[in-house]
């Protein structure tokens, strides 16, 4: 399979894609594969192991304004360890969407107290007209981040397939 296209298990275009698996191996056992494989030198990924964690990005050079990156945690269970992905953008790109959100739907909430105050005392609501406009600007702030996930969907399978390797195992959604 080549490295443009999607494993089938992999998720396409959906806001911040997971998995869960059972794995035979100890957390440190996970930890410590992970480690081996950001230390080695035909690593794909850089990445920093924490005790029960991990989380994996892309080298700096192949970066983007999109490139995704890959939350990794384990829990030790009876029967090995649960591993959970998680896939989303860097921090401060996931904080500016959430925030821009957050402002138009004060936005229209604002507007829409005073368009539908002014209609109960029979003025014109005229004020309410901003309401569309501002859904338009959130379909087109959702639209900017479908198309930007969609733009680092091949780094996301380059993410995926590093954790597989570094395990030795497939992992599926």
């Amino acid at each position: 399979m080549s490295e443009a296209s999607s494993p089938d298990h992999l998720p396409h275009y959906r806001v911040r894609p997971r998995f869960k698996i059972q794995v035979p191996l100890t957390p440190q056992e996970v930890a410590g594969k992970f480690k081996a494989a950001l230390d080695g030198d035909q690593a794909s990924c850089l990445g920093r192991v924490y005790p029960t964690s991990v989380r994996l990005f892309l080298p700096y050079e192949e970066r983007h304004y999109w490139s995704p990156q890959l939350s990794l945690t384990f829990e030790e269970e009876e029967n090995g360890t649960t591993l959970r992905g998680l896939y989303g953008p860097r921090p401060t790109v996931w904080t500016m969407f959430v925030f821009f959100y957050a402002i138009i739907g004060l936005g229209v909430l604002i507007v829409g107290m005073i368009g539908l105050s002014y209609i109960s005392l029979g003025k014109p609501g005229t004020i309410l007209w901003w309401v569309p406009v501002m859904l338009v600007v959130f379909l087109t702030l959702y639209l900017v981040a479908y198309f930007g996930q969609k733009l680092g969907h091949k780094q996301m399978i380059t993410l995926h397939r590093f954790a597989e390797k570094s395990l030795g195992m497939t992992i599926e959604e």
